[in-house]
């Protein structure tokens, strides 16, 4: 196998911490929205921890994405 292909499968490999991700974002808001709709009064309590959630989730996709783009060009 040439080097330049092993770069690649490395690089597809490290990008499927993306899906996870994805799955994740979408569960998060969805559970959100749920409790926000039985529990009007609860917005307030519960929309930082969704946002906190959002974010931590997001930050795990970039870090599959760096490391996907360091394997492809490094």
């Amino acid at each position: 196998m040439e080097a330049s292909a092993a770069k690649l499968i490395g690089a597809g490999l490290a990008a499927i911490g993306m899906i996870g991700s994805g799955i994740g974002v979408g569960n998060i808001w969805a559970n959100l929205i749920a409790t926000v709709g039985r529990n009007p009064s609860a917005k307030a309590n519960v929309e930082l921890y969704g946002w906190i959630g959002f974010a931590v989730t997001e930050a795990i996709a970039l870090f599959a994405l760096v490391v996907a783009l360091m394997i492809l060009f490094a």
